[in-house]
């Protein structure tokens, strides 16, 4: 009997800023946005890093200095998409084992002059182990990708209105 296929989890957002302004922020402000409180660390997270460029990890450093890694970057094209492996599983751990990832693809789409809508498409879900465990966690109990997406939002806001301050 086949194991029934786990359903793509989406997210999106409405940003007030322009594609190349939403994807800077998205990814080298990453720190800034990522919530805090979502990390799997042994320790408290210090900060969350997203390596910019194709094959790059994104990770936390925890308060004490160590790493945990959460995936890697497998598809860079500034400003309009980026693909990371997800590689933590059910009981949130990282998975060392590519072929148990699931993928994120963000993708940014220009909605008007200063906006730009990010979609997020969370797939191949059935390949972690304890799938349905990490589904309930991300979906049910922190309110979907939708919420991360919303608190980037407010920090690309900001670093729009940054922006557009200095180019005046």
């Amino acid at each position: 009997m086949a194991t029934p296929a786990i359903p793509v989890l989406h997210g999106s957002a409405i940003v007030n800023v322009s594609v190349d302004q939403a994807f800077r922020a998205f990814t080298v402000s990453f720190d800034g946005w990522w919530p805090r409180e979502y990390h799997i660390g042994q320790v408290e997270m210090a900060e969350a890093i997203l390596e910019q460029r194709e094959g790059g990890r994104w990770y936390e450093k925890g308060v004490d200095g160590s790493e945990c890694e959460w995936g890697h970057v497998v598809v860079w094209e500034p400003p309009h998409r980026l693909v990371v492996t997800w590689q933590i599983n059910g009981m949130w751990q990282y998975d060392p084992d590519p072929a148990r990832a699931s993928e994120i693809e963000v993708r940014f789409v220009s909605s008007g002059p200063n906006e730009t809508r990010v979609e997020l498409e969370h797939r191949h879900i059935e390949r972690l182990v304890l799938a349905e465990a990490l589904v309930d966690g991300i979906e049910r109990q922190g309110g979907g990708w939708s919420s991360v997406l919303e608190r980037f939002g407010a920090v690309a806001l900001s670093a729009g209105d940054s922006d557009r301050t200095v180019d005046n």
